[in-house]
């Protein structure tokens, strides 16, 4: 089994920036081809924040294009997230997981699994 842990958030000024990170521990981060981050603002539904896959792929939704990169270091079983620009609306829990199905969308949280427990990033206006 594989068990992921998210941390960096906090909170910050809008415009500062952040760097997430999700620790995998419990099997060979690198056998898992693609690797996510998804966000959950208050009374809203999680929604996909962005992907990479195991030779460094990467997809983003629209509002965090040119703002936020995702990255990994499979020597360190550990995904980032590396945040700049932020906004107050960039507000949310923030979530990492591990894609299980590749038949769907690399942006539909259904087809990834193994969440952590979310770190909170809040951006004051």
């Amino acid at each position: 089994q594989v068990q992921l842990v998210e941390s960096g958030g906090g909170l910050v000024q809008a415009g500062g920036s952040l760097r997430l990170s999700c620790a995998a521990s419990g099997r060979t981060f690198s056998r898992y081809a693609t690797m996510g981050w998804f966000r959950q603002a208050p009374g809203k539904e999680r929604e996909f924040v962005a992907a990479i896959t195991w030779v460094g792929i990467t997809s983003y939704t629209d509002s965090v294009k040119g703002r936020f990169t995702i990255s990994r270091d499979n020597a360190k079983n550990t995904l980032y997230l590396q945040m700049n620009s932020l906004k107050p609306e960039d507000t949310a829990v923030y979530y990492c997981a591990r894609r299980v199905i590749y038949s769907g969308s690399y942006s539909d949280q259904n087809n990834y699994a193994g969440w952590g427990q979310g770190t909170q990033v809040t951006v004051s206006s």
